[in-house]
C-alpha cells in the first residue's frame, strides 16, 4: 500500500466538483480484471495522463454497498442468463464524502450503462416509500418485491482523464457478505478497473498501457461474482471462468 500511495501522490489532485464533466450516466464501461501487484506499476506508466480525486486530503475513498435483488434473485439470474436489458438496484455510501445514494442501474441491448440514482440520508435496509417510488420509475421491478440480498465494501481509486471525456475507477479490498446469512469471502488479491466513456474507445492511455501487460478486457459484475461466491448452491455455470481466474490470479 506505501508503494501504491507513493505513486498517488505523484498525480495532480482533483474535487468532487472538478469532476462534474464526466458524470457520465449515460455511458458505456470497459472492465479489467488483473493482479493487485500490477497496479501500482500501471499507475506510474499513466500518471501524466490523469488526475485522481481527492477528497479530505485522501486519494483512496472507501465505499460500502447494499444490494437489492427478488427473493428468487432475478437480477441475478437475468445476468447470468445472459439477458441484455437488465437491472441491478443498490445503496452506495461514499464514506469519506459522507454520501448516501440509492441507485438503479440499466445495462441495455446495445451494451449501454445508464445510471438513475438519488440521495438518501442513508443505506436502507428497509426501503422507504420514496426509495420504492424511485425502483419503480426506473425499472421494471416493484418496491415490494426487492429485498437486500448482499453487502459490498471496497477502496477506490477514481482517476480522471486530463484531456478526454473519460473516467477510471479502480476498485481494491473487495469483500462480499450475504445479508442473511454469516457469510463472507474477501478477494483482496484483485483489481477491477473500469474504464467510463461516452462512446467505447481504444484511445484510452489507461486501456493502451493495460494492453502492454497482456490483460484483455474483461467483464466481472461484483455483485454476481460476490453472490456466486457466497452461494456455492445457485446457478453459476457462465460465472465459472470469472471465478477461475480469480483463484487463479491468486496464485500468480
Amino acid at each position: 500500500m506505501d508503494k501504491l500511495n507513493n505513486i498517488l501522490n505523484q498525480l495532480d489532485p482533483i474535487s468532487l466538483e472538478e469532476m462534474d464533466r464526466v458524470k457520465l450516466q449515460n455511458r458505456t464501461d470497459t472492465k479489467f480484471v488483473f493482479n493487485a501487484d500490477l497496479l501500482p506499476v500501471i499507475l506510474n506508466e499513466i500518471r501524466d495522463f490523469y488526475s485522481v480525486l481527492e477528497i479530505k486530503e485522501k486519494r483512496t475513498n472507501s465505499y460500502e454497498t447494499l444490494y437489492y435483488d427478488t427473493k428468487e434473485l432475478r437480477s441475478y439470474i437475468q445476468h447470468h442468463n445472459g439477458k441484455a436489458n437488465r437491472i441491478k438496484i443498490r445503496f452506495r455510501k461514499y464514506i469519506e464524502s459522507e454520501l448516501n445514494f440509492l441507485e438503479v442501474k440499466f445495462k441495455n441491448n446495445k451494451g449501454r450503462t445508464i445510471k438513475a440514482r438519488k440521495k438518501t440520508g442513508s443505506i436502507e435496509t428497509i426501503l422507504s416509500q420514496v426509495s420504492k417510488d424511485f425502483i419503480e420509475a426506473n425499472s421494471f421491478y416493484k418496491g415490494d418485491e426487492v429485498l437486500p440480498a448482499m453487502w459490498n465494501s471496497f477502496t477506490r481509486l477514481t482517476l480522471v482523464h486530463k484531456t478526454q471525456n473519460e473516467r477510471l475507477t479502480v476498485d481494491l479490498n473487495l469483500v462480499f457478505k450475504s445479508f442473511s446469512e454469516n457469510t463472507e469471502k474477501g478477494i483482496p488479491h484483485i483489481i477491477i478497473a473500469e474504464v467510463k466513456q461516452e462512446k467505447a474507445s481504444g484511445n484510452s492511455d489507461f486501456i493502451k498501457a493495460i494492453k502492454k501487460h497482456h490483460i484483455q478486457k474483461s467483464g466481472m459484475s461484483k455483485y454476481c461474482v460476490g453472490t456466486a461466491l457466497l452461494n456455492k448452491n445457485l446457478k453459476q455455470n457462465n460465472f465459472k471462468e470469472r471465478i477461475l481466474k480469480i483463484n487463479k490470479l491468486k496464485h500468480a
